[in-house]
């Protein structure tokens, strides 16, 4: 089976499945971070070397207030516990995404959290206030301040000033939920990357859902707009 080196997965139907259980959102929410949890270690166990989670857009602040903090607070009991968990399983965490319209005290477990795991292999990299027009026009507005200086900048050069500048772009992107979109996700990044879409809901995703995403990977050409002779 080809393991892809870079996995991105948007974590989607978390409400949903609560909505089904009669549960609460938040409870749908928690679960959804312990399959996450889960989901890195299981990638890590198959010899992926970089796993891309959509934790929060940009556009999640339009939800109801009540889900927006419950949401924050997972995000610090996440960062505070499962994080420190994965460090010690030598898991790099990584982060992208707008941080100055987060808590200060959010930024600086973040921080924290990058510093103690930088030297690890297997990176984890959380999508937090991420969005892909938000990336892309930041992106180009440092870029035409470089090309002043540097007329013969390139492609090469632009990507640079992504947020993920020193990160592959992803093989394999995952969807859960059923929706069938990319939902401003890495927009640049995943011009030829390899779509797969699964109705489970992400509470429910499992080993054997992350196997059948990568075996259908596996099975399938990649010629980055070439065609065999």
């Amino acid at each position: 089976m080809k393991i892809p080196d870079h996995i991105a997965i948007i974590m989607d139907g978390n409400g949903r499945w609560a909505s089904r259980l009669l549960l609460p959102k938040k409870a749908g929410h928690k679960k959804g971070a312990q399959i996450a949890k889960q989901v890195v270690v299981d990638c890590k166990k198959l010899g992926v070397k970089y796993l891309t989670l959509y934790t929060f857009s940009s556009e999640n602040w339009s939800r109801p207030k009540d889900e927006v903090v419950d949401l924050m607070n997972l995000l610090r009991e996440y960062l505070s516990s499962s994080a420190q968990e994965l460090i010690k399983q030598n898991v790099k965490i990584r982060f992208i995404g707008k941080r100055s319209s987060l808590d200060a005290d959010i930024q600086e477990l973040m921080h924290k959290v990058e510093e103690e795991s930088k030297h690890h292999a297997f990176t984890l990299v959380l999508a937090i206030n991420y969005g892909g027009h938000d990336e892309l026009r930041d992106a180009a507005t440092a870029f035409a301040k470089y090309k002043q200086q540097n007329p013969d900048a390139n492609t090469n050069d632009f990507e640079n000033f992504l947020y993920t500048k020193d990160i592959p772009n992803p093989d394999l992107l995952i969807r859960t939920g059923g929706e069938l979109r990319i939902s401003n996700f890495l927009l640049w990044q995943m011009a030829y990357t390899e779509l797969y879409f699964t109705d489970t809901m992400w509470p429910e995703f499992t080993e054997k859902d992350l196997i059948k995403a990568v075996e259908d990977y596996s099975s399938r050409e990649r010629r980055y707009g070439g065609r065999n002779s």
